[in-house]
């Protein structure tokens, strides 16, 4: 039996739920389909969002031949299959979902054919294509984000999809409730919807028997894709931030999804990037925590990582010598770089050798010539780097 949310499956782009950025009068995707002329793309977003909805409205507004292939499931030789197809029509749209996932002999198969227009791609992804997609592919595409779906934008397709239930009725704070548990897939919401529909004894979906169905929020949160890089972006940002409730509430959320590794990688960078030279004990502190968690495993496990994030969002923040460092890079790289001096080349007999001066200096240039007084590190105020700036100032005899 088919279910509620592929009956739901758009025909047309006007039935596509949300995503006013590309539908709607004088809207890019509109358009396309209004001027019969479609061009290669990638649709990007989160799963429930609508990117193979988008996907089937557009091939059957243009009316063209079309495949559709998974890019995991669907071997090379489906591919070939594809193109030979291609060329009995002329040309042809193909999708590939999970297109992120294509492999390089798939991708070097279907390059040229893209560049000649034989084949009209439209790739599926949940990785940002900017990360994940070959470059040679990007460039021969447009690359179209797909946007999570507001609550009210869920309920309004909870609505419509309630005309495909016959004898049914649902309460508002129901229907919120699904949209809600949702997080944004309306895929997930139709899904709960339909489970409502065939557990209830009283042709009524109420409240409680959504909470009876389902009352844990369904995160996105797989550790490949983009919703999870959202979780730790804001989980830095709010350390950062020194907010730190955000900070442990997107450490529960890690948490909650047994995701130990990618907190323990992000606490470091954090660690570094974040505090770095205003508290530099910190360092070492998360990776005495990363080591007891570690050792406790989950549950346990949430008792150092509480204590160390909370120590870390409450810490002084310094980015000056990351920065510093960057600044540097980014000289190297549009090549500022010049020869080193000859006082501190290897064998040299002109290098003074600073422990034989006072307080371990003496003043000599380091930097090539064509970057002589070039100042990378900027110090911020805080204690420990105004010391260390103290004891420089000292140690020159300033």
């Amino acid at each position: 039996m088919e279910n509620l949310a592929n009956k739901m499956r758009p025909k047309k782009l006007e039935d596509v739920i949300g995503q006013e950025h590309l539908i709607g009068e004088g809207k890019i995707l509109s358009n396309l389909v209004k001027n019969h002329h479609l061009c290669s793309m990638i649709l990007y977003g989160k799963p429930g969002t609508g990117k193979t909805s988008i996907a089937n409205a557009l091939v059957n507004e243009i009316e063209m031949p079309y495949k559709f292939l998974n890019a995991t499931i669907n071997n090379k030789q489906d591919f070939d299959i594809a193109i030979e197809e291609a060329k009995m029509h002329g040309e042809m749209i193909l999708i590939i979902d999970e297109i992120h996932r294509m492999n390089k002999d798939k991708q070097d198969l279907l390059l040229s054919h893209i560049e000649s227009g034989l084949i009209l791609l439209i790739g599926l992804t949940t990785s940002n294509p900017y990360h994940k997609i070959n470059p040679a592919i990007r460039s021969r595409v447009q690359i179209f984000e797909v946007h999570e779906l507001t609550i009210s934008q869920i309920i309004k397709g909870l609505k419509k999809a309630l005309e495909y239930l016959p004898d049914i009725q649902a309460t508002d704070e129901a229907l919120e409730a699904i949209a809600t548990l949702s997080s944004g897939d309306v895929r997930s919401a139709l899904n709960l919807l339909e489970t409502a529909y065939y557990a209830s004894s009283d042709k009524r979906i109420s409240l409680d028997l959504i909470k009876r169905i389902q009352s844990k929020p369904v995160f996105f949160h797989d550790k490949n894709e983009d919703g999870h890089y959202d979780v730790l972006s804001a989980f830095q940002k709010s350390i950062r931030g020194s907010d730190v409730d955000a900070s442990l509430h997107y450490l529960a959320r890690l948490i909650e999804a047994g995701d130990l590794d990618s907190i323990y990688r992000r606490m470091s960078v954090i660690a570094y990037e974040d505090i770095g030279l205003a508290n530099p004990a910190i360092g070492p502190k998360v990776m005495a925590a990363i080591h007891a968690s570690e050792l406790v495993g989950l549950p346990e496990a949430r008792i150092p990582l509480g204590t160390i994030v909370t120590e870390m969002a409450l810490s002084p923040k310094s980015n000056s010598a990351h920065l510093a460092l960057d600044e540097a890079l980014n000289d190297i790289r549009k090549g500022s770089t010049g020869s080193v001096p000859d006082h501190i080349k290897t064998n040299s007999q002109t290098y003074l050798y600073p422990h034989n001066y006072k307080n371990s200096y003496v003043k000599q240039e380091y930097l090539p010539v064509n970057l002589k007084g070039k100042k990378y590190y900027h110090p911020k105020q805080n204690k420990y780097e105004d010391s260390l700036n103290k004891i420089w100032k000292e140690m020159r005899g300033e």
